[in-house]
């Protein structure tokens, strides 16, 4: 007869070979990251993470900073930061981090006023997000008490500082909590504003942006410049993870609009053999809420 030993670790035995395919599944499968807060058409940060549909959420954007501006975050028609009206979307945020959502602060944008003229501008620009939005201290935190997970670099103007930037954001993660960072580069390889920022390895996410540079898109005719520029960046650049970055609607960018079955059918299948595959990222909540883009990917990300 066996012991109730061997019988206890039989069954343990058992039970992990049973839940080893979930566990496996799990764990190989891709997020998908959102943009929000440029449409106050878009509702809310709560009800953005109670779709179920995503799980990083970019606040964008910090829109202004550096050369001795002071720091500004522009969230369209949600909110007005200069009269503290943003302050109460520390509940939005903790909302959607208790649904173990990570909610990262996007700085730059397409537009706004944001320079870096040095690199100690630079750190004086993470020291103020730090105190600002992360674990830091300060009277004056736009989006009030919440703590944020990290920060996503959009950078497409200004000057090129952000390696010394991006180290000292990553130097306030040895202060206990992690400050996740990622970084929304154009596909052409290398990015001109983020190559510093990204060549010093420091960043644990990074979603290319395949849209709006037709060079490096995917169509279907020419699927090659799309999978050549996927290849450059999961073997050049050093980072956990690296995400599909599609808009979410043709409306949503000039080019770079992937139909959700070519995306389920050719692209998909293609990015994942990469073991730095993450998932994919969507510009923006507004424009996936028209076209439904999300929830016609999510079983296959």
């Amino acid at each position: 007869m066996a012991s109730l030993y061997t019988k206890s670790c039989s069954k343990v035995v058992i039970t992990f070979l049973l839940i080893l395919p979930f566990l496996v599944s799990r764990s190989c499968a891709g997020l998908i990251v959102v943009y929000w807060g440029q449409n106050g058409g878009e509702g809310t940060l709560t009800a953005t993470c109670n779709t179920g549909r995503y799980r990083i959420v970019n606040i964008a954007f910090l829109s202004q900073f550096g050369n001795g501006q002071t720091p500004q975050i522009n969230l369209a028609g949600h909110c007005v930061p200069a009269s503290n009206g943003c302050q109460k979307m520390s509940i939005d945020i903790r909302n959607c981090q208790n649904q173990g959502i990570k909610v990262l602060l996007s700085i730059g944008g397409s537009r706004g006023s944001y320079t870096l003229s040095s690199a100690d501008d630079a750190r004086r620009v993470a020291d103020y997000i730090w105190n600002n939005f992360l674990g830091g201290q300060s009277n004056s935190r736009p989006l009030g008490d919440a703590v944020l997970d990290g920060v996503d670099f959009d950078i497409e103007r200004g000057e090129i500082q952000y390696d010394a930037l991006a180290r000292r954001l990553s130097e306030y993660s040895q202060r206990g909590r992690k400050v996740y960072l990622s970084a929304a580069p154009q596909c052409p390889f290398p990015d001109q504003k983020l190559n510093g920022a990204l060549t010093t390895g420091l960043f644990d996410y990074v979603w290319v942006q395949f849209y709006n540079n037709p060079q490096c898109e995917f169509t279907s005719s020419n699927p090659d410049a799309f999978k050549n520029s996927w290849n450059k960046w999961t073997s050049s650049i050093r980072a956990d993870r690296f995400f599909v970055g599609l808009p979410a609607a043709q409306a949503a960018a000039g080019t770079g609009y992937v139909p959700s079955n070519d995306l389920i059918n050719q692209v998909l299948p293609f990015v994942k053999k990469s073991a730095k595959y993450g998932g994919v990222m969507l510009y923006d909540k507004f424009n996936d809420d028209q076209s439904g883009y999300s929830s016609k990917i999510q079983g296959s990300v």
